[in-house]
This record gives structure tokens, sequence and C-alpha cells, in this order.
């Protein structure tokens, strides 16, 4: 009898499998549903046919895997692993006698001569790797590590945060409909005090995801479309002359610009040249502008929540590097899945309406911010969180091959910093006390897409940053502790 075994904070639990197979999706008519917001409505089908186990994936938009690389369809074997967007599962066949379980395939990634792969599972690297003389970073070991207890205004707040989020993701998700991942990733980076660039095509609902956020959450929000013509005072505000018409007496009033908000959403960003995009650097890093010789401090929170068409190149100014490298998260919005999309037609073009209530206000995103900086993280995580950003860049000892071959130039300390914060507040979105190396890996992509410059090599062979950083995380060993929800 074959079994899927699911991997969770309460151990494996198994699901036996028929002969005939099962489809897995998130719709209940599924045989085998799955009620996760990055599983698609119809993800993927196991099938038995002669003589072995097929997976299949069908049309998801997060992919199905087999032993870390992405599949359209392959024969699954015992004891490999299989995931459904973020759900990880291990297969089992009794029928199979027991062998030397095979490397797993790397991901689509062109492979250098003796570049390192590594088998996650085991934990070992491959002979390749240590043919090359490319070795695993040190991790510092800390069994005897424990975590200090949080104050119980804190972990009763982490409580009471971690059910309100359910809610949260329950309203939101009435609204925008799909895009459980993206509306994650947009909600780790406020509550890690961070900033957000959506990447994706028009239509996919980026500028409804930022409004509705904002009224979720109680927040003031503010819409900026930038065009050529935009000036820097368009967003910062700028000095107006007035006279007293009493007095006869002239002076300057500062008029504040759309910036001074909550949540600025930055439509389109990229089409405006870089004197107008640099206006928002001193508000994103220091939270606060200058006009002429004052300073202006800015409300709290702040977010700048910025959208970017990735296929029209026309008329359009990329970001330096400098200020791609203040957002948190580089978030990628992808079309959605067949049963998504039929619901969105459905309830758009329909006559009821949804009414938004604040789950949440800014007083309480400013205390769960403050909780998340001072939650503990293991000397063991934060090395993980060093060990990935140091191998992203060619020229350090730590990179392998494979970086050395397809970067240019890679990630730098500020990365780092948002591995781990990000970490944290994915954490306490979980109601858990402290992170792990497995929440570092599940903010890898975002953290990093934006921040690992490709070499021409790579674009030539189609290579992009996403698969760089998925074989870094295979490449490099997460530690103990991966396995956690």
């Amino acid at each position: 009898m074959a079994t899927l075994s699911f991997l969770g904070a309460d151990g494996a639990q198994a699901v036996d499998l028929p002969a005939s197979g099962v489809t897995v999706g998130r719709n209940p008519a599924c045989d085998l549903p799955i009620r996760e917001g990055s599983v698609s409505g119809r993800h993927a089908e196991l099938r038995f046919d002669s003589g072995r186990w097929i997976i299949r994936d069908l049309g998801s938009s997060n992919g199905t895997f087999l032993n870390g690389a992405r599949v359209s369809e392959a024969t699954v074997k015992d004891g490999d692993t299989v995931q459904f967007g973020d759900v990880r599962a291990v297969f089992s066949d009794a029928a199979v006698v027991e062998a030397p379980k095979p490397e797993a395939p790397a991901p689509s990634v062109p492979r250098v001569d003796a570049a390192p792969a590594a088998d996650v599972a085991s934990g070992q690297r491959s002979a390749a790797a240590t043919a090359s003389g490319w070795k695993q970073p040190p991790v510092r070991r800390d069994s005897d590590w424990k975590a200090p207890p949080l104050d119980k205004g804190d972990a009763a707040l982490i409580e009471e945060f971690s059910s309100k989020y359910a809610a949260l993701l329950d309203d939101i998700g009435r609204v925008v409909i799909g895009q459980r991942q993206v509306v994650e990733e947009v909600l780790t980076a406020v509550f890690a005090r961070g900033h957000a660039l959506l990447l994706g095509v028009p239509g996919l609902a980026k500028t409804l995801l930022v409004s509705t956020l904002s009224k979720v959450l109680e927040l003031g929000f503010k819409r900026v479309q930038f065009t050529p013509d935009l000036m820097p005072s368009d967003i910062t505000g700028t000095d107006v002359l007035e006279e007293d018409k009493r007095t006869g007496e002239r002076s300057f009033r500062f008029v504040r610009g759309p910036i001074f908000t909550n949540m600025l959403l930055a439509d389109e960003i990229n089409r405006t040249p870089p004197k107008t995009q640099a206006a928002l650097l001193e508000a994103m890093q220091e939270r606060h502008i200058t006009v002429g010789d004052a300073t202006y401090e800015l409300p709290r929170p702040f977010f700048v929540l910025a959208t970017q068409n990735p296929i029209e190149q026309e008329g359009t100014y990329p970001l330096p590097e400098a200020q791609m490298d203040r957002f948190l998260f580089n978030v990628v919005v992808d079309y959605p899945d067949a049963d998504d999309e039929s619901e969105i037609i459905a309830n758009v073009t329909g006559a009821q309406s949804v009414e938004l209530k604040p789950v949440m206000d800014g007083d309480t995103v400013l205390r769960v911010q403050d909780v998340v900086r001072r939650i503990p993280v293991s000397p063991h995580v934060i090395d993980y969180a060093r060990n990935l950003v140091r191998a992203t860049r060619p020229k350090q000892p730590e990179a392998p091959d494979f970086v050395r071959e397809l970067v240019g130039w890679g990630a730098g300390p500020r990365a780092g910093l948002a591995l781990v914060g990000a970490a944290k507040a994915r954490a306490v979105m979980r109601g858990r006390h402290h992170c792990t190396t497995a929440d570092v890996s599940a903010v890898a992509l975002p953290v990093l897409r934006h921040r690992c410059i490709t070499t021409f090599a790579a674009e030539a062979a189609g290579v992009t940053s996403d698969e760089i950083v998925k074989r870094l995380l295979e490449t490099l060993r997460p530690g103990a502790d991966a396995d956690l929800p």
C-alpha cells in the first residue's frame, strides 16, 4: 500500500493512496483535499500506471515539486519527498524493496562541472561537492541554547494576534480571491517593518490588495500614479508662499504631499525618472523627509508598497540597485488558477458587494512590530541566514561554483537583516515565540530575488535569480528544525 506522510508540527500524518490514484487540491471535490492557501484548486494528481507511481502537475500556481525540483510529470519512488505549494509529504510504497536512495535531481539551473549539491533530506553533501573542494559554511551548534522567555504581555499579544491573523486573511480573501502566498508575503513585510515591491502584469489585483489591506488594518492610504512628468515635490510636498490679507505679511507654509500617510501605494514606480524615484529613498530608510532646511516626521506605521509591470519596457526607468535594496520583499504576483479565476469573474460581475471591517488598527500593528523585534533568535538560525547571503556573492569563498558562474553581484548585509527580520515576523504570525531556519528558508525567495544580479551567461541561458536562490536553498544544509510549520 502506497502512502503519503504529510510533515507538520505534530509529526507525520499518513494518508493511504488507492491504486486508482488521487487528485490533490484545495477544492473539496478533490480526492485528497488540502485546505492551504499555497495549494491550487486542482493542484496535482498521483496515479499508478504500468507498475509505477506517477505525479503530474495540473497547472497549479505555486508548482509541484519532487525532491526539491519543480516537475510537470515524474515517476515517484519510495522515500521521495513531494511538495504541493508549501505542503510537503514523503511518499512510501510498501511494495517496493528498500534500496539506496538516489540523489535528488538538481533544479533547472545549468550545471557547472563539479558544482556542489546537497541532499537536504539526509543532511549530507554530494560527492560532486566534496570533489570540487566546496565546503558547507560553518554553523554554530547550540543544542544547549534555550529561547529566553518573553514578557507575559508580549506572549499574550502574540496569542491574540495569531487569532486575529486568521480573520485578517479571511477578510482579505473575500476581496482578493486566491493569491494567498502573495497576501502572506505582503503581511510579513508589514509586520517586519519593511516595504514591498509587487511585480506582476496588469489586472492581478495588486492595487486592490494594498487598498484592502489598509482597510482591514485601519491605516491611512494614499495612491500615487507614477508618470514620466511626476516631480519629487508631487510626492513629498512643497513650500507655498502665502500672504496674510490683513497684515500684508508673506510667509512660506509647507503643504504636505501624499507621502504623509501610513500606507503609500507607488503605482508603476518604474515609469517615473530616477530623480522622482529617489524622493522615496529617505522616507523608506529614515521614516522622515527633508524639504529645504526642515525635517518632517512621517506617520507611524509607514510602508511603501510599490507595483511594477515586468513586461513593458518602453518609457520605463529601472529602479537603481540602491533603491531596490530598500525593499524588504520583491513579491511576484502570478496568474490565478482556473478555480480562483472563475470565482473572481463570478464575484466581480455579480450584484453583491463586500463590506470590510477593521480587524486591527495602527497601534496594534506598531505593538506587533515591536514584539517581532524582541523575538529571540538562535545562533544557528543567524548563521544559516548569514551563510545564505554570503553564498550569493561570487567572490566569497562560501560561494558554490554555480554562483561564481551565474551571479555577477550578490546580496549585501541588508539581506541578512531582512532574512532574520522577516523570519521573526513569520514566526509571530504563526503564533510562535521564536523563529527557525524553516522561517528563513520560507522568506528567502522574496528577500533575495532582487538582490542577486545575474551574469550575461545566466541571462543568455534563461536562468533567473529565483532558480539560483532555490538551488542555494538545496545546497546549504538548513538545520534540524527545518520541518517546523
